[in-house]
């Protein structure tokens, strides 16, 4: 199997759906329900190299997620989802790394596509 990628999805239906598309592409997955969740597999796995996250979620958002992430591993690539046309990456910090959020619904084939991109990347 190739590289690890976090799924951060509050919705049930739509992470494992997420997850069997990057499966299907020979990627393995780890997912997690909440922000919370996924930090705490974040500080336990050091195989998990892109996270793909939710903007809006229970307990901890996608923002302070992907803040508190590359505090715990600064070399990790993320790339965020959102529904809301409004949501854009609040700090510089995250401007600076240039995270790309995909617009909620979107093709499967569309994600696996830039996870892949992102992963190519030095």
């Amino acid at each position: 199997m190739g590289p690890q990628v976090l799924i951060a999805e509050d919705e049930t239906q739509l992470r494992e759906l997420l997850a069997q598309a990057l499966e299907d592409r020979n990627l393995r997955v780890a997912q997690a329900a909440d922000g919370v969740e996924a930090l705490n597999l974040l500080e336990n796995r050091s195989s998990i190299q892109l996270l793909l996250s939710d903007i809006r979620m229970p307990r901890m958002d996608g923002y302070d997620l992907v803040e508190k992430a590359l505090e715990v591993s600064p070399e990790l690539k993320v790339l965020m989802m959102t529904a809301y046309a409004e949501d854009h990456p609040p700090t510089s910090a995250l401007k600076a790394r240039e995270i790309r959020t995909l617009q909620k619904p979107f093709d499967p084939d569309r994600l696996c596509d830039l996870v892949h991109e992102i992963l190519a990347r030095p």
